[in-house]
């Protein structure tokens, strides 16, 4: 497996997986507040409050995408400051 580090790459590329990986996390984000709302709606309906389990895990699964978009961010502008 080919791991890419941020400073081997390009600012461009860098830029290139920022829009990729903000695409990707506004469409699951979008997905799970949906996802969301059916689950609130099936607690409120039948009254199964064991379903307030699954809030977490679904938060928690973007977690680790807003941590690499973050990490592109700070080389981004750690580039940019360089170039200035």
């Amino acid at each position: 497996m080919k791991t890419n580090k941020l400073s081997d790459l390009t600012l461009e590329e860098l830029n290139k997986q920022k829009s990729t990986l903000k695409g990707v996390i506004i469409g699951f984000s979008i997905l799970f507040l949906f996802a969301f709302i059916v689950l609130f709606y099936l607690i409120y309906k039948n009254g199964n409050y064991v379903l307030l389990a699954c809030l977490p895990p679904g938060i928690f699964a973007m977690l680790p995408a807003v941590m690499r978009l973050s990490q592109l961010n700070t080389e981004i502008k750690s580039r940019k400051s360089d170039l200035a």
